[in-house]
């Protein structure tokens, strides 16, 4: 009886592992990727496509395609990247395009959308190569792919090149990215590699050409390697030591509270104070007749409806108009209109009607406010217009102001105006002198300054510590999303101007933080994962393609994607596994009729 199931359960493992071994035809699959891909939605043109073994994947013309392809990719990836980045920036750069259009749009928005509207077209046609290679197809891209190609690759490049020209502190923006990201970004690129060794297996083994195989295998290897060690040479201030992380930084709303409100108006500011800030910035300007007041632009246009009320002066400069002209000014309806920061629809319908009720705001009115909610404050002063009326006793009438029409203390003010400074101290000693230039601390306590005022990409791990050891604090603007408060954290910054308080004061925690131990373990943890997998991987492929050729006995050739012989021995095997079925049966009938 033993001998009689042993030719069954041979035929039947036998059955198993060539099941295993196969090769399926995809036809339906290959039809919808090649009609994707080349537009090849007819048996014969994918019948031409077919490629065999010893053939290379296209043509020279289709190599050259896929080349761009593959440049296309990294390009859009990498700018789409580059601006995702670079929304801590989104207003100012649509204020420049004000500036230069005369009107206001989302432009940073639409260039968000259009950039990953490419990298998303430029992912799906890889996608659809590597499934087509895998399947053993030339490649073939219909023209219009081709062209979409182009101009998603001419996109990328030049819009990189552009903005890096016009707004080289993106780049700056780019690389401090990368001190919080770059770790879970080596994670990413490790599982991409990692799943791409399926397909360079596959690929490696099926080759007849070992040099062209070697080549490629080199190549994956090489860099499988530098990505497997990229994190001996990274750096980011959020791996710390536990205990060492210092307190959050001081938050300063940057003209006030500019996505919940009109900026520069007292509702504004009203909501900075509300929302947690310690500290309120704003830009003052002085009118012809001496008033100083509160305004960034050096024209009415954007932010008031000059437009309206004085059509011939639209483009008129600030300081030009008198007090009683700007205070016809509505300063606050332009908001809801224009929704420079797509978050107007979160107000309620009183604070809407309030804030089409804004007027322009006077530098007395904010300081009031400050003193009343003890707030510190810092702001820009600019100076007048050749022939206006104060054009050199600027600074003068701004002290006459602090010190005569309102009652906040001098010890508020974050004087930041470096004309004068010296006369400015002479005078009034408890004003917090504060420089906008990155100087030695020891210059800095020689010119009695306690407080640096820099832009975020002045950031540097070593310069907070070495000013905090000098008693000069360090405060960046303008930092307004996540990512970049938690690197501010970080790296010891005492305190940070936003136009979203009411976002970064909910942090409790710095984003990304960790400590070196907890990292070390993420990245042998990952290494090690991915390399078993890949050997693994590699293993399999040799193992099939090794039982391939042992159950075919022959070179096999490719029809369709599978091996011809298959379906020969998989009949073959079933037969065997019927005849001892029937034989099986036949023994117990005869056993049964003797007894």
């Amino acid at each position: 009886m033993a001998s009689s199931f042993s030719p069954l359960q041979v035929g039947r493992l036998q059955g198993l592992r060539a099941q295993l071994l196969r090769r399926y035809e995809h036809r339906t699959l290959v039809s919808c990727l090649s009609g994707l891909y080349g537009c090849r939605w007819t048996r014969e043109r994918r019948e031409r496509s077919r490629k065999q073994p010893e053939d290379c994947c296209c043509n020279k013309l289709e190599g050259v395609c896929l080349a761009l392809l593959v440049a296309a990719f990294c390009f859009t990836l990498v700018f789409l990247y580059f601006w995702g980045q670079a929304k801590n920036d989104y207003n100012d750069f649509d204020w420049f395009t004000f500036s230069t259009l005369g009107f206001w749009f989302p432009w940073s928005l639409v260039l968000l959308v259009v950039a990953a509207a490419f990298f998303t077209y430029v992912t799906v046609l890889m996608l659809l190569a590597v499934c087509l290679l895998s399947e053993g197809q030339k490649l073939y891209l219909h023209w219009s792919h081709k062209i979409g190609i182009l101009v998603s690759l001419t996109f990328s490049i030049v819009a990189t090149a552009v903005l890096s020209d016009l707004w080289s502190t993106e780049l700056t923006t780019l690389l401090l990215s990368f001190q919080v990201t770059a770790p879970f970004l080596h994670v990413g690129g490790v599982f991409l590699l990692t799943a791409l060794s399926w397909p360079v297996a596959l690929h490696f083994f099926r080759m007849t050409s070992r040099v062209r195989g070697g080549l490629i295998l080199g190549f994956y290897l090489s860099f499988l390697s530098v990505l497997y060690l990229v994190p001996l040479g990274l750096y980011s201030p959020c791996i710390k030591e536990v205990g060492t992380l210092g307190p959050p930084p001081a938050l300063i709303g940057h003209r006030g509270a500019p996505m919940l409100a009109p900026e520069n108006t007292l509702m504004s500011f009203e909501k900075a104070v509300e929302t947690g800030s310690e500290g309120l910035e704003t830009d003052v300007t002085i009118s012809v007749d001496g008033v100083p007041f509160l305004m960034h632009d050096q024209t009415l246009r954007r932010t008031t409806n000059v437009q309206h009320v004085f059509p011939n002066r639209t483009n008129t400069a600030a300081s030009l108009f008198s007090w009683s002209e700007l205070q016809s000014l509505n300063a606050g309806a332009w908001f809801l209109s224009s929704d420079p920061f797509s978050t107007a629809g979160s107000l309620s319908a009183e604070e809407r009607l309030r804030a089409t009720q804004q007027p322009v705001c006077s530098l007395q009115a904010f300081l009031q406010l400050a003193a009343q909610t003890e707030q510190l404050v810092i702001f820009d002063l600019y100076r007048p217009p050749r022939g206006h009326p104060f054009r050199d006793s600027w600074i003068h009438r701004t002290l006459e102001v602090i010190h005569n029409e309102s009652s906040i203390n001098s010890s508020q003010v974050l004087w930041l105006p470096s004309d004068l400074r010296s006369l400015v101290h002479l005078s009034d000693p408890s004003l917090q002198q504060t420089s906008g230039s990155r100087l030695p601390p020891e210059d800095l306590q020689r010119n009695n300054i306690l407080r640096l005022n820099l832009h975020y990409s002045d950031m540097s791990t070593q310069s907070p510590s070495a000013y905090s050891a000098g008693n000069v604090s360090t405060n960046l603007y303008v930092v307004t999303q996540p990512w970049l408060f938690s690197l501010a954290w970080c790296s010891g910054v005492q305190s940070v101007t936003t136009n979203n308080p009411q976002l970064l004061s909910s942090i409790a925690a710095p984003l990304f933080l960790m400590s070196p131990e907890e990292y070390n373990l993420m990245w042998i943890l990952t290494d090690l994962l991915s390399l078993l997998l890949i050997v693994l991987f590699f293993i399999f492929h040799w193992w099939r393609e090794r039982g391939l050729a042992f159950c075919s006995g022959t070179e096999v050739s490719l029809d369709n994607g599978t091996y011809r012989k298959f379906k020969a021995e998989m009949s073959d095997i079933w037969s065997v596994s019927s005849i001892n079925s029937q034989a099986e049966r036949t023994s117990n009938l005869a056993t049964v009729t003797q007894h």
